[in-house]
């Protein structure tokens, strides 16, 4: 029967000692090279990190080139000044300060002038239904 398996997988054999319940071959040097593999690609590993760190670095050096020449700050530099500003504006004060309402927002007055533009376009009959209750 293993004459015409091989010959029906055309020498596929090595793997056929497993399908069939065989044993595997042990190879003796196995946990040498898996050793050897683990440790090429940890060195890969590092290398390519190496390489993104310096193109990252020479990028940066750039970035500051152009910002110092048109006077541009960095975000953090930014939000830095920004809390500063907002640490100075609320030394003497309790409490936090307070945030502006956008137009439009708790205006009751003009809540009131909108609820009567829509009573103008409700028909007569209906206006008379709402004003009975």
């Amino acid at each position: 029967m293993n004459f015409v398996m091989k010959q029906a997988l055309g020498g596929a054999t090595k793997d056929m000692g497993k399908m069939l319940g065989g044993e595997e071959e042990k190879d003796p040097d196995a946990q040498k090279k898996e050793e050897e593999r683990q440790e090429a690609l940890r060195q890969q590993e590092e290398e390519r990190k190496a390489k993104y760190a310096k193109m990252e670095a020479e990028r940066e050096n750039i970035r500051q080139g152009i910002r110092d020449k048109y006077g541009i700050k960095k975000k953090e530099e930014k939000e830095a000044e920004a809390a500063a500003a907002m640490e100075q504006a609320s030394e003497g004060s309790l409490t936090r300060p307070k945030k502006a309402v956008p137009t439009g927002c708790g205006d009751e007055e003009e809540e009131e002038s909108i609820v009567d533009t829509v009573m103008k376009f409700i028909p007569t009959p209906l206006m008379d239904m709402f004003n009975k209750k």
